[in-house]
């Protein structure tokens, strides 16, 4: 879908938690070794989550680091919604929005979560757009925090490498002279959800027993394979419907998951390594939030300028995915 669209990102702002867990720290927990993580996921460090700290407190931070086109803070009173994406929330109610809400005492505001997993933070942006360009909203309040650490097994050496705590916030505010978000795809094959789960009230799926107890189960080989397949025809889809081409494009920010299935994306759609951002290297998976942590690196290292054309597109259980072309005018912090 291509509709006109009304609104824009108009304040980023990211958090991480002080802890850092190293590959070497690892190396003491599974059999695994620095080079070998290295070689197969490409990360090197993750940020983990103090033992009182939940998604909640991430995205406070988050969205007390916002920061407007000159670097200034934002104010909040005015915003009218709140979406919160999260599959790691403090609670299974009350939800993580309206946690944040209650923290900056942002009154006549609603109040939301969602969980898109991985696809979580593009899912709330198009959402977002939709609401405002619509004219139900003027100001909303997106973002993304997840404690993955706290829902990862740190015995099982295929998943306990990947995983990384962090949280980011997008302001989206009505522009309608200055809009922001040009296109967007959506998808899902729901019949892959058995590959990537966490276990909850069920314990089964589709006929299948459940395993992890609550913790990251994933089958890897598969979500690799679906995700590069996936994502490249997604993207393909995306410029086709928005008349553009790979040459158009100035930043490709996927869901950081894994640095060689980022590799393998931008070879299957030809999109060059050298204009894409990702968070994985330093931060690992941090599921719906490693999009805004990508984008503030971005930004920081004075890659990511106003008015540059920047393809976002997240992944995840589900299975799902959206992508979105957007025209950045945000430089913060």
């Amino acid at each position: 879908m291509n509709p006109k669209s009304a609104a824009r990102i108009t304040a980023l702002g990211t958090y991480v938690p002080e802890r850092l867990l190293l590959n070497d720290d690892l190396e003491k927990l599974v059999d695994t070794s620095d080079a070998w993580i290295v070689q197969r996921t490409g990360i090197q460090e993750r940020h983990i989550a103090a033992d009182d700290e939940f998604t909640s407190h991430l995205c406070v931070r988050a969205v007390e680091n916002l920061r407007g086109p000159g670097g200034e803070t934002v104010g909040l009173e005015d915003v009218d919604l709140i979406i919160a994406s999260t599959t790691t929330p403090d609670y299974s109610f009350p939800t993580v929005s309206c946690r944040i809400q209650k923290h900056f005492g942002i009154e006549d505001a609603g109040a939301v979560d969602l969980n898109a997993t991985c696809a979580g933070f593009t899912y709330a942006l198009h959402m977002a757009n939709g609401m405002i360009t619509s004219g139900l909203h003027r100001k909303i309040l997106v973002v993304a925090g997840e404690t993955m650490s706290k829902i990862t097994d740190y015995t099982d050496r295929s998943t306990c490498i990947l995983f990384g705590d962090g949280a980011g916030a997008a302001l989206v505010e009505y522009a309608p002279d200055q809009p922001g978000f040009e296109s967007a795809i959506m998808g899902t094959q729901g019949s892959g959800g058995i590959h990537v789960y966490r276990s909850g009230l069920s314990a089964e799926m589709d006929g299948e027993p459940l395993a992890g107890e609550g913790r990251i189960v994933q089958n890897g080989r598969e979500v690799f394979k679906w995700a590069v397949r996936t994502v490249s025809a997604g993207i393909e889809k995306l410029l086709d419907q928005a008349q553009l081409t790979v040459d158009d494009i100035d930043w490709f920010v996927p869901h950081s998951a894994n640095l060689r299935m980022i590799e393998s994306i931008c070879e299957k759609s030809g999109i060059p390594l050298a204009k894409t951002l990702q968070s994985v290297t330093e931060m690992g998976n941090t599921s719906s939030a490693s999009i805004p942590l990508a984008l503030q690196a971005g930004v920081r290292a004075g890659q990511l300028n106003p008015g540059d054309r920047v393809l976002l597109y997240g992944f995840g259980s589900g299975l799902t995915h959206c992508g979105l072309l957007i025209r950045w005018g945000v430089t913060p912090n």
